[in-house]
């Protein structure tokens, strides 16, 4: 895949203004639906469509009325917004400092706006939720942020009769959350990520059963622990369907339990449908700028990204996710006009420079490791730079303790006592040297001592256990604490008995 930045002739029209916390839905097959989101310390309550046929941006005049005489629904960001048919139904956010539990509907054939007065169970005002369709009439919400704890509540609405039911769900749950992500997928409601309890940051993937009225099947939740390469934790993200599987973008975390700083990503990791494991989507060119809170959507074999935050800019620009093979993927950087944002644009020397790092990152064996591992690759962050264990100050100062006088040995001695620990017992001090060496032993398996490229097409892999979930860790400050289990674990399949 390949991202290209959207070029002045991709679009016409009036493109929405930089924005976080929007939703941007399909509605249909035609068009795109763009509303609300915060920017510039005010909530939105604007519309922006893209007509997918004339590539065309446009803001439609809507006419309808609320309970206030409002034409429409007030500003707001961090809301749901689902799409039935030709209608795209709203509900919840936040505006200002309030949280909201009103619900709209847009019929996009008119343009015209209707709030809604549903009855049943009603969902309480909230925030950060996240929402999908049922088939073509049902629509299911769980979680959120209610300005005062964070919930657990599973919602679904008949959008023909308009009642919410609450679902009763038996058996363990997922821990009350909110900026979390959930997609349908068959007759399960995938929900993975969000933030929790005491601010904690999330990572797991669990599937809710029991929503198909007609199955009479037992609502209940199970955790899937799925083998291959899985995010890190994290809120604000997006997941969009795409033929067999499911792309996972961006989001915002924390940097390690080690050092509590927050961190945004910009990687892509890919939940297989066919093979049920994750995959790190490797991307052939320099990724885009790190984001949270923004969106993305699947148009044909293209996904269409838009705004989200940085933590400190708030993003206008678009961005395409394109196939090898698609027209512009070919499109040089340099040729570009770019759609207007809030963001300097790059300088061509800029991409001089740019250009160079990524033709002296061409040349590295080490990246050509990762490319073949599947870790992603930046030219915008240094690539690796495995030390030899001679030069690996913390790892000698380790092994000196041991009462061997010759520093290989004690090296060696040093590794089959990491091989025989359990997690629990490994000190703060050891993860550097541990973790220096895991990458070391896996660079040297396939590429010895720094071997040219040809000796990656000829060595063997490493075995099913050795997934290299850490091999593209700049330092120890980025493991959690659920890390250092998996690290060791690997790092013992490493090690010769």
């Amino acid at each position: 895949m390949h991202w290209i930045r959207a070029d002045g002739s991709d679009f016409g029209g009036n493109l929405p203004i930089p924005r976080s916390g929007h939703t941007a839905v399909m509605v249909g097959k035609s068009k795109v639906v763009v509303f609300g989101g915060f920017a510039d310390k005010r909530f939105l309550d604007d519309i922006a469509v893209y007509d997918i046929e004339n590539k065309l941006w446009f803001t439609p005049q809507c006419t309808g009325s609320g309970s206030d005489e409002q034409h429409g629904p007030p500003p707001r960001a961090f809301h749901v917004s689902v799409s039935i048919d030709c209608n795209l139904f709203v509900f919840g956010g936040r505006s200002g400092g309030k949280r909201l539990g009103d619900f709209w509907m847009l019929d996009t054939d008119i343009w015209q706006w209707s709030e809604l007065t549903s009855f049943g169970d009603l969902p309480s005002p909230r925030e950060f939720a996240a929402a999908s369709a049922i088939g073509n009439r049902k629509i299911v919400m769980y979680g959120g942020w209610d300005g005062k704890k964070w919930l657990s509540d599973v919602y679904i609405l008949d959008t023909i009769s308009l009642e919410w039911t609450e679902l009763s769900v038996s058996g363990s749950a997922p821990p009350p959350r909110c900026g979390h992500s959930v997609t349908m997928v068959e007759k399960r409601l995938l929900v993975y990520g969000g933030r929790g309890g005491g601010g904690l940051i999330m990572g797991d993937l669990w599937a809710l059963k029991g929503l198909i009225e007609e199955d009479n099947e037992t609502p209940g939740w199970t955790q899937l622990k799925l083998p291959g390469q899985p995010p890190s934790p994290r809120c604000g993200h997006t997941v969009t369907s795409g033929g067999h599987y499911l792309l996972l973008f961006g989001g915002h975390g924390t940097g390690g339990w080690l050092s509590r700083y927050d961190i945004y990503h910009n990687d892509c990791v890919i939940l297989d449908r066919v093979s049920v494991q994750w995959k790190r989507l490797l991307t052939t060119n320099e990724p885009l700028p790190v984001r949270a809170y923004h969106s993305m959507t699947c148009i044909g074999a293209r996904y269409l990204l838009f705004g989200g935050f940085d933590g400190k800019t708030t993003f206008g620009d678009l961005w395409w996710l394109v196939p090898e093979d698609d027209p512009i993927a070919k499109r040089l950087p340099s040729s570009i006009t770019p759609v207007p944002d809030i963001k300097q644009t790059v300088t061509r020397s800029d991409l001089s420079q740019s250009i160079h790092k990524e033709s002296e990152m061409e040349e590295s064996p080490i990246v050509e490791l990762q490319k073949r591992i599947g870790v992603p690759i930046s030219s915008s962050i240094p690539h690796m730079n495995i030390v030899d264990e001679v030069d690996d100050k913390e790892l000698l100062e380790l092994s000196s303790r041991l009462p061997i006088s010759d520093p290989g040995a004690a090296i060696e001695s040093l590794r089959h006592h990491w091989k025989n620990s359990s997690a629990s017992s490994i000190q703060l001090r050891e993860l550097g040297p541990l973790l220096r060496d895991y990458q070391r032993l896996i660079a040297n398996h396939y590429i010895g001592n720094f071997a040219p490229e040809s000796a990656l097409s000829t060595c063997t892999p490493l075995g099913e256990g050795i997934q290299h979930q850490f091999f593209h860790l700049k330092s120890a400050s980025q493991l959690r604490l659920g890390d250092v289990p998996r690290l060791l674990s690997e790092y013992k399949e490493l090690i010769p008995n």
